[in-house]
């Protein structure tokens, strides 16, 4: 059974479909042909765009009914038609869904006339929704109204059917904010306020630009969930066809800028086709943050009666321990293979060492990625080379027994300095039907992990001997809840951690501030440089990758840089800028090259 709307509701934001009657176009179905029939007459084409959008992601798909009301089907003389064609519409977007946890909603459009007699509106919507209720769907959907006045009708319409089907209502806006009737936010958001509904927003009309000045409008004035559902931009005519030109990659954008202006519920209207909702499911991956908290299960402090050994200090826990706080330390990322070749990475292990850089970290299935395992990893690199090794370990991929196994062992291995992280939850990555275990988060491993080096297992229970860990942590400088970063970097800090490792930073200004707000509990601290390969890239992590945000300026300056080469070096600009800038704050740096790309770091640590 799916999970209501409600219910995704409250666990984050819910992507709906795109364009219907685009899809259909681009198949050869011309403006003046009636696409609500096509359910009774090409229904695999019409099923073929619902499979498209479940596929590309969407948590809700929209019935091929918009305009399959009495008036509307009038006009095509398929007037005695409209319970056929709704019941048909419903049941194509049912089949198309099958088992996956996405809702059908029933799209109801307005009457495409004038509503001279109200009670004659209702009759006709209530029409259109008996069926499509009658015909399993969710929860109905009533958009691109130009006004309020009708929209009322047809909440009403839809109330008079069922009380407790949910109703998502929505206004069409133009640039200056009022619908075609002249109605602006405020009517919408009294329409919430008199009638229960799921949700309130707006669609179509405009594009994302347009319909983020809509949600900000909007959301100071009401308390229900917003909904947007921007057009790919404005159409163009190009050889005979109408096209609308906005790319997925801008839809995508402003998703996120929609989510972040307050809409919970975003996806496309004409223009947008499954790429557009695909770009924008990956968006909100990104954008949706991570929640795992602090531990669900409680984390038992020492037994009064147990002796604890007393933990070693830092500076004897490894060579790195003993050079934080007294030299600039440089470390340098590797990201684990993604199968069983190594050597490439052992090489550049040496290249880094011959160079002084001081030690390597290895990530732990970044992006919920699957990739060889970083302690196996760092073990063969310790073989071939005696450079200091940071393991990041995350929490998302094991639960408390075995952390504690995992932990013991990195000791036993010689792998003292451990990074320790939540982890990105599967969701992220490739495989989002994985399994996050998530016992704890990082502040939970962190105690975990301190306890073991005082010679205690989790649950207070004395060890034979205690483990030598240097454990360190990672912050977010550039958090847009940066109260909640601050205070997450507190507790790690009282939970053992010893230094920390920051986000990629792009603006000095921002570790300053960061650094400035956590001087009470300030730890050795290596700022994150990550050096831009290309604007394509800058693009990507910008809009795709949790924990980065990139200034307005530094995308101008990869955007004015040309490909290739040429990008790179301004990307290796950009870092080394960077580098020099932030160097008198911290005490140290970790490089996180693109594509494991030794040599790029060595670039930009030219400037020490």
């Amino acid at each position: 059974m799916a999970t209501s709307l409600s219910e995704k509701l409250a666990q984050g934001i819910v992507l709906f479909d795109g364009a219907m009657g685009t899809m259909l176009y681009t198949k050869g179905i011309f403006i003046n042909r009636c696409f609500d029939e096509l359910n009774l007459s090409a229904p695999e084409m019409v099923s073929e765009v619902h499979r498209a959008y479940v596929a590309a992601g969407a948590d809700v798909i929209e019935t091929n009914t918009f305009g399959a009301n009495r008036y509307k089907l009038g006009l095509f003389s398929f007037e005695d038609r409209v319970r056929e064609i709704n019941l048909r519409g419903a049941a194509l977007a049912r089949e198309a869904v099958g088992s996956a946890d996405v809702l059908v909603a029933g799209a109801i459009g307005p009457l495409g006339k004038p509503i001279d007699a109200p009670e004659e509106a209702v009759e006709i919507l209530v029409d259109q929704a008996s069926a499509l209720i009658e015909g399993g769907v969710d929860l109905l959907l009533f958009e691109t109204f130009g006004s309020a006045h009708e929209l009322g009708l047809a909440i009403r319409a839809g109330r008079s059917v069922s009380e407790s089907v949910p109703i998502i209502a929505q206004l069409s806006f133009n640039e200056d904010l009022v619908t075609a009737t002249g109605d602006g936010p405020e009517p919408l958001a009294a329409l919430g306020r008199r009638t229960p509904l799921a949700a309130i927003g707006a669609n179509c009309s405009m594009g994302p630009q347009g319909l983020l000045d809509v949600v900000q409008a909007l959301a100071p004035l009401t308390e229900l969930p917003i909904s947007a559902l921007p057009n790919a931009g404005e159409p163009k005519y190009v050889d005979q066809r109408l096209i609308y030109l906005a790319t997925p990659e801008y839809l995508a954008e402003y998703a996120r800028r929609l989510i972040r202006a307050g809409a919970r519920i975003v996806g496309g209207c004409c223009g947008t086709t499954p790429a557009h909702i695909r770009a924008m499911r990956t968006a909100i991956r990104a954008e949706t943050p991570i929640t795992v908290a602090a531990p669900k299960i409680e984390l038992p402090t020492a037994k009064p009666e147990t002796p604890t050994i007393e933990p070693v200090p830092a500076a004897e826990k490894s060579p790195l321990g003993a050079k934080l706080g007294k030299k600039f330390v440089v470390s340098v990322e590797l990201d684990p293979p993604r199968g069983v070749a190594i050597e490439k990475l052992i090489e550049s292990a040496r290249a880094l060492k011959a160079h002084g850089v001081d030690a390597i970290n290895i990530a732990d299935g970044p992006r919920a990625t699957a990739r060889m395992n970083p302690v196996s990893m760092a073990v063969a690199i310790a073989r071939a080379t005696d450079i200091e090794l940071i393991v990041h370990y995350c929490c998302r991929d094991r639960n408390v027994l075995a952390m504690q196994a995992d932990l013991i062992g990195c000791h036993a291995l010689g792998l003292k300095n451990v990074l320790c992280v939540t982890g990105d939850p599967p969701k992220l990555g490739n495989y989002p039907f994985a399994t996050g275990v998530f016992d704890v988060d990082s502040i939970g491993l962190l105690k975990i992990a301190s306890n073991l080096n005082r010679g205690l297992d989790l649950a207070g229970n004395p060890l034979k001997s205690a483990t030598s860990l240097l454990l360190g942590c990672g912050a977010d400088p550039g958090s847009e809840d940066l109260d909640t970063e601050v205070e997450r970097y507190r507790r790690k800090v009282e939970a053992g951690a010893e230094f920390l490792m920051t986000q990629p930073v792009f603006e000095t200004r921002v570790l300053v501030e960061f650094l400035d707000r956590v001087k009470a509990w300030r730890v050795p601290t290596l700022v994150g440089i990550l050096p831009l390969a290309s604007y394509k890239n800058a693009e990507f992590l910008n809009n795709e990758v949790p924990g980065i945000g990139i200034p307005e300026k530094t995308m101008r300056r990869m955007a004015d840089a040309p490909t290739g080469d040429a990008a790179r070096d301004q990307g290796i600009r950009i870092a080394q800028e960077t580098l020099i800038e932030t160097r008198d704050a911290v005490e140290g740096v970790y490089i996180m090259p693109p594509f494991n790309r030794h040599d790029l770091a060595l670039r930009i640590l030219e400037v020490l």
